[in-house]
């Protein structure tokens, strides 16, 4: 289905219109506050979006789609504490790993956690 997801600059809304191929607008009018100022969360499709070709188990051949199928299967909620468990452990390392003399560690923004 051609759902598309936009974010609305004026009131940081999250919205998804339908719209055929042929009808589609690069930037709509918000669903609360009407305004023209939006563009496409890409991410949110991305994350929205399923495969076309749906493998049965006997046609699984790499680990590649064991995993997609795994993940298919998943809540957000469960992608994100897989996430958070297995990256946690980076920034503590980093941050305890004595650095040679004369050098200092640059700040690194905050991380954003998959998927938002």
């Amino acid at each position: 289905m051609p759902n598309y997801s936009y974010i609305c600059e004026n009131c940081n809304t999250n919205f998804e219109i339908f719209f055929y191929i042929k009808d589609y607008d690069p930037k709509p009018k918000c669903a609360s506050c009407k305004s023209k100022n939006t563009y496409r969360n890409y991410v949110a499709d991305a994350l929205s979006q399923s495969s076309t070709v749906k493998k049965s188990d006997n046609e699984l051949k790499t680990l590649g789609d064991l995993a997609m199928r795994n993940t298919e299967r998943m809540s957000n909620d469960q992608k994100i504490s897989l996430y958070q468990k297995h990256n946690s452990y980076k920034e503590t390392q980093e941050e305890t790993k004595p650095l040679p003399t004369g050098m200092s560690r640059v700040k690194k923004p905050p991380k954003t956690i998959w998927p938002s």
